[in-house]
């Protein structure tokens, strides 16, 4: 179940509430923070990630691509500060002939790709289909549809990046 997390900045405590029962509000001592729960396909590995998303996009690279078995990868970035395994332990791939590689993360049981950790971005990429409620993303943008392939579909009135935005 998804929840919305207050902190209450002058008590410094939190309080949880269900997300479809609560309607975030911004107050002067409180701030409104996203908890996104998810894990792997057999249950083996999960996680935990609050905070306020960084961004949610589909990327349509080449390695994307490869990574998905040949859709775009539909993503959130939240604040890695905010990001924990808390169940299980993930395995790592990152390549070795590239010279900003990025860091691939899934499980090592059945194989699900959960996370993607970039050098000097301090955000946790978590993979969409290992939400446990993938309703609660709604993309921003398309990015990289430099390689977009025909058969990809991009909903309507979605901004397209033919890289990053500011690239």
């Amino acid at each position: 179940m998804a929840f919305f997390v207050l902190r209450d900045k002058e008590r410094d405590c939190h309080f949880r509430l269900p997300a479809q029962k609560y309607r975030p509000q911004r107050k002067t001592n409180r701030e409104v923070v996203m908890r996104l729960e998810g894990g792997c396909y057999c249950g083996e590995v999960r996680y935990v990630a609050e905070g306020d998303p960084m961004m949610q996009a589909q990327c349509h690279c080449r390695e994307c691509q490869y990574i998905s078995g040949g859709a775009p990868n539909t993503f959130i970035a939240m604040p890695v500060a905010g990001f924990s395994y808390i169940t299980g332990q993930p395995k790592q791939f990152t390549r070795k002939d590239l010279e900003r590689a990025v860091t691939r993360e899934f499980c090592a049981e059945c194989g699900t790709h959960l996370v993607t950790k970039v050098p000097g971005l301090p955000a946790a990429i978590l993979k969409v289909g290992t939400l446990d409620e993938p309703k609660q993303f709604h993309p921003q943008m398309a990015i990289y549809t430099c390689d977009k392939q025909e058969f990809h579909a991009i909903p309507a009135g979605l901004a397209t990046f033919e890289k990053l935005p500011g690239h």
